[in-house]
């Protein structure tokens, strides 16, 4: 690396040219040997001759526009974390926050443990993090917003202004047990009106079954009819500018009516996600998809490449409390949550519920034992055989084998909810107006961590499956996502473009390891994969924030990154 033992930010004015690299300039076009040049966070050459004041080495290596992460929840994480690790190992340097409808803000003082305790059983974010972590120095959208822009970020930061906190805010305690009425419909519209117009990324909400607040019921979102849901966005279309996002459907608003809904209102729609299921219901999906492309609709289902697998003890089964009976459980202590798992009733009517439709079924083939305190033999061994050895059915010998163990916190099992279907995701990926998404980075985080999205797709599926090319890949995780959500000048590189920039080299780039640390606010810990291969430099608005490999400690005090705002359409 040229002038290695200089500060890489350099002063105003001066010339910073990654040289020696493949330029793959995020429009789908071939890559080209180039070199580029960059001044004052924007490109200003990119050709052979660039001369420069510094440089950075690239030879052997893409070149390529920062990566768009559109799905994340740091809407908390951004306080503490500004480089928002580990999205920015993997190339990432655009993050869209607030997803599932899940901002924290607009919040008043009195809702701010509700909200926690309702991220803590939907996102698993530890309660004592968030309070430690969010200085709550804000209760509206816009000031959420103004705090963030205050206090910087070292990766470029968008934000949905969520749905839950709004009909919280709007409804008080009714929030999570009926449908809005027509003044608190036009209230929360209000709200989402006043937020775009301060630089929300749009307006997100959810209907997915796994969504569930602190008591164990749907929350808040989930009550909404479709009156309120169309209201609300067409709200954000009659600002012109802006992305609507929607998880998972409802009686009132079909994956089918969703397209009607976008050809209706115009602005663009993401909705998460389509994965590759066991039922097979994605194909059934996928042509409701391309039906609707074929009218013109600018709906992008969300796919990803990685197997959607929880790592989660039997305190917070995620995956099992989309059983009404499980969830049930959810507000109670562990020793009441002992007993009914001793409980044969109990797990009868579990059994029940399963049999009847309600909740998703276990796919007990895919459960792992990761950690137990009381059989340490088993780790690593799948539940179906340890059933086999005890004469059991997987359900009870998942029960009997969390009541034997000494404390329920250290038990913990792996299981694949969706998405673990190769020839699927190969499909999923080659789908036109589909895009990548469901990283989920932020959230989750004592039980997945699919920030490495963007690695996995360039190491497995690109060069270990050949499933995409690389050019096109580096369009889905860059301009594509820049123009769905209208961040102008980002996602290409080109001369007058911002300067956010990856490099890596595409013969080793790969995931790395998943690791559990205790690096968060109150000592809380989490899963983080912060050691990608093959990622070698990351530029924000111009400015290196990771240099082979590390962070640039300096970006933690300069936070280069930017509120991006979407630009009108």
């Amino acid at each position: 690396m040229g002038d290695g033992t200089k500060d890489s930010e350099g002063p105003a004015g001066e010339v910073l040219v990654i040289r020696g690299g493949t330029v793959v300039d995020g429009t789908g076009a071939p890559g080209v040997r180039a070199d580029v040049a960059v001044r004052d966070g924007r490109i200003v050459a990119v050709g052979t001759d660039v001369v420069g004041d510094r440089e950075l080495d690239a030879a052997g290596c893409v070149v390529s526009p920062g990566f768009i992460d559109i799905h994340t929840h740091y809407d908390a994480q951004v306080f503490w974390a500004p480089a928002l690790t580990p999205s920015c190992f993997h190339g990432v340097t655009t993050v869209v926050a607030g997803n599932c409808g899940f901002s924290i803000a607009p919040t008043r003082p009195a809702d701010r443990e509700l909200i926690a305790h309702t991220l803590e059983k939907v996102e698993d974010m530890d309660p004592a993090s968030l309070n430690a972590g969010i200085p709550w120095e804000f209760e509206s959208f816009p000031e959420y917003l103004r705090t963030i822009e205050r206090r910087g970020t070292v990766l470029n930061y968008a934000a949905y202004i969520g749905h839950t906190p709004l009909r919280i805010y709007v409804m008080g305690e009714d929030a999570s047990s009926r449908t809005a009425t027509r003044d608190e419909i036009e209230a929360m519209a209000a709200l989402v009106t006043e937020a775009m117009e301060a630089g929300a990324a749009g307006f997100a909400t959810s209907f997915a079954v796994t969504h569930l607040g602190a008591d164990g019921q749907p929350i808040p979102s989930r009550w909404a009819d479709r009156t309120e849901v169309e209201q609300l966005c067409r709200a954000v279309a009659e600002t012109g500018k802006g992305v609507i996002g929607i998880n998972g459907t409802s009686e009132g608003l079909r994956f089918e009516q969703i397209y009607d809904l976008q050809l209706e209102l115009g602005v663009p729609v993401t909705w998460t996600a389509l994965l590759t299921t066991a039922t097979g219901a994605h194909l059934k999906a996928l042509e409701i998809h391309q039906r609707g492309v074929a009218r013109g609709a600018k709906v992008y289902p969300q796919v990803s490449c990685r197997p959607l697998t929880f790592s989660m003890t039997m305190i917070e089964p995620f995956t099992l409390n989309t059983s009404p009976v499980f969830a049930e459980l959810m507000p109670l202590s562990i020793d009441d949550r002992r007993a009914h798992y001793a409980d044969t009733t109990w797990r009868q009517r579990v059994r029940d519920g399963w049999a009847a439709g309600k909740g998703i079924p276990p796919r007990w083939e895919t459960y792992e034992i990761m950690e137990s305190d009381a059989h340490p033999e088993f780790v690593g061994r799948r539940l179906l055989d340890l059933a086999a050895d005890r004469g059991a059915d997987p359900f009870d010998a998942l029960l009997d084998l969390t009541l034997e163990e000494p404390d329920l916190r250290r038990f913990r099992v792996k299981a694949v909810l969706a998405n673990d279907d190769q020839d699927g995701i190969a499909t999923l990926l080659q789908t036109e107006g589909c895009t990548l998404g469901l990283s989920d980075a932020g959230a989750h985080v004592g039980q997945l961590c699919d920030a490495p999205l963007a690695t996995d797709l360039l190491g497995n599926w690109v060069r270990g499956k050949g499933v995409l090319t690389l050019e096109q890949a580096i369009h889905k995780l860059t301009q594509q996502q820049a123009e769905i959500f209208g961040f102008a000048d980002r996602g290409v590189i080109r001369e007058g473009a911002i300067a956010d920039l990856a490099v890596f080299d595409p013969a080793t780039v790969a995931p790395g390891p998943l690791r559990r640390v205790r690096d968060f606010p109150a000592d809380c810990e989490r899963l983080t994969a912060d050691q990608p291969e093959g990622m070698r430099h990351l530029l924000v608005n111009g400015v290196p924030v990771v240099r082979d490999g590390e962070l640039v400690a300096a970006a933690l005090d300069t936070r280069p990154g930017e509120l991006v705002r979407p630009a009108a359409r």
